[in-house]
């Protein structure tokens, strides 16, 4: 009778724990920018990862979803960079002062590689002790999504830049070390609403690409994907390492509730 006790005591101890592994470090705010307060929301819900669309315009970078929306005074620096680099200081060379972890900048290129790739390397070195892991180990990891150079080009760009990998590309060893994650439109792999339950052959296959990924020690993310609380349960139950959100404190309430 004590060693099934002790047994059952165990396993729900082993559930709490696997449980217990997901905190706002696995949330991503999509599109950080379009919130109504970029950047700051998810920082101070202490997310694990922050969105922003950047466009390379007459040398300048600018955060929008489209070229169309543009406007002088929403540059990737004032809207992200600098807040960053002040919170840094504030918190003697960590993200958060309160809170330990740090998150990653998610940048995606909306422009072509050249000229804005270039343009994102000169604004970042000015702060290495923010963006450089080689220099501070809590440094902000900045990785490269939209528009990326290919594989043999990575090693052509400093190396506290990273890149969002291509579930479809076969990378190196040496290739993989500037791979930070992977991500994916939810929609290749299945139709799901997020409702409903998904079919179980469409679980298979993201348990499969899930695996394979982690596999390598690297995370996953799936975006255009549903974003509700019956959704999430089924995102932390396949082990997805980002939760793709547009609702930040909505997210950040149930995984703190979690």
């Amino acid at each position: 009778m004590r060693k099934l006790l002790t047994s059952t005591l165990l396993i729900i101890g082993f559930c709490i724990a696997a449980q217990a592994q997901y905190t706002t470090l696995n949330a991503h705010s999509h599109n950080d920018y379009s919130q109504k307060t970029p950047f700051f929301l998810a920082y101070n819900a202490h997310f694990g990862s922050i969105e922003a669309d950047i466009w390379a315009v007459n040398g300048g970078l600018f955060v929008s979803h489209s070229r169309t929306a543009i406007t002088p005074e929403r540059t990737l620096d004032s809207l992200y960079i600098q807040p960053i680099v002040k919170y840094f200081k504030a918190n003697n060379g960590k993200t958060w002062g309160d809170f330990n972890g740090a998150f990653q900048l998610l940048i995606d290129l909306k422009t072509e590689v050249i000229p804005t790739l270039p343009l994102l390397v000169e604004q970042l070195k000015k702060y290495p002790s923010v963006f450089d892991p080689a220099v501070n180990k809590n440094a902000i990891h900045v990785v490269i999504t939209g528009n990326r150079p290919v594989p043999v080009d990575f090693d052509k760009y400093p190396t506290f830049i990273f890149f969002d990998g291509y579930f479809n590309v076969k990378y190196d060893a040496q290739q993989l070390k500037r791979v930070a994650m992977y991500s994916e439109n939810l929609k290749v792999f299945t139709l799901w609403n997020g409702k409903e339950a998904m079919k179980e052959k469409d679980e298979a296959r993201l348990i499969q690409v899930i695996d394979s990924v982690h596999g390598i020690h690297n995370k996953v993310r799936f975006w255009n994907a549903p974003d509700s609380e019956s959704a999430w349960d089924i995102f932390k139950k396949l082990k997805v390492d980002y939760i793709n959100t547009d609702h930040i404190q909505e997210l950040a309430d149930y995984l703190n509730r979690k």
